[in-house]
């Protein structure tokens, strides 16, 4: 069992992830893993990049994962305008790195606060934030 942290970006770093196209990648990069035989163990999203922490099987393709995961993704999401109305354009290459089972925990943290360590370049969306909103109150 091999795990990794990959990242890629968007085109120039442009803000290109807004909240339909993490909703989207939220349903579709698990998906896409799944084929390939892995599992996304963390998703990480900012207007400007990807992270996933990955859980491999002993033997893979890396090229044609990130392949079925960057290539499919933009081009699903440039077909579908309610997905992405001013598309979704993937930057060159990738980062992969191997992560041991120690470093795990830490990994799977840094992954799924993206929006923390980059407040600048968070996702916002309204209407989750608005829900959150209401279940706090209702909640008190």
């Amino acid at each position: 069992m091999l795990f990794i942290h990959l990242t890629w970006t968007t085109f120039r770093r442009l803000p290109m992830i807004g909240p339909s196209e993490a909703r989207f990648l939220e349903r579709f990069l698990p998906a896409e893993a799944q084929r390939h035989k892995t599992t996304v163990i963390a998703l990480g999203l900012v207007q400007g990049h990807v992270h996933l922490v990955l859980r491999l099987p002993g033997q893979f393709d890396l090229p044609r994962l990130v392949q079925g995961l960057k290539g499919a993704s933009a081009r699903l999401a440039n077909q579908d305008t309610t997905i992405s109305k001013t598309g979704l354009r993937w930057a060159g290459g990738y980062t992969a790195v191997s992560i041991g089972r120690h470093q795990l925990r830490t990994a799977i943290g840094y992954v799924k606060n993206q929006a923390q360590r980059h407040p600048d370049r968070a996702i916002r969306d309204s209407r989750a934030e608005a829900r959150a909103r209401r279940a706090a109150h209702d909640a008190s």
